[in-house]
């Protein structure tokens, strides 16, 4: 029996496509404005640049394998994703969809959560 040798030639993510898509509540679209605005006023633009990579990376995470983060103790459906230590994810799993309920910023009252 003859054995033959198999090479991947691209890296396995460039051809495994995501099922899911991502959803922006208003919410959370809302909320990454506000960051954005805060961060264009008291930081640089290289930091700008530095969170909109970070959350395009965990976003992607996030589409790619949506279980991927633990459920939040403030919901059993709502996962969270900590983004950065002032910043949060929080999503939840609908069919193929992975619904953003809101980008959180720590700095606040917990009270001010909101995830229904």
């Amino acid at each position: 029996m003859k054995m033959v040798k198999f090479t991947l030639t691209k890296q396995p993510e460039k051809f495994m496509k995501s099922t899911y898509k991502i959803i922006w509540s208003d919410e959370a679209y809302k909320n990454l404005q506000h960051i954005v605005d805060y961060l264009e006023k008291f930081w640089t633009s290289r930091e700008i640049i530095k969170f909109a990579r970070l959350l395009e990376k965990q976003l992607i995470l996030i589409k790619r394998n949506p279980a991927l983060y633990p459920y939040s103790n403030k919901s059993r459906n709502i996962h969270k994703c900590v983004l950065t230590k002032q910043t949060t994810i929080y999503y939840k799993i609908k069919d193929a969809e992975v619904h953003l309920v809101t980008l959180f910023d720590s700095r606040q009252s917990p009270d001010k959560l909101k995830l229904e």
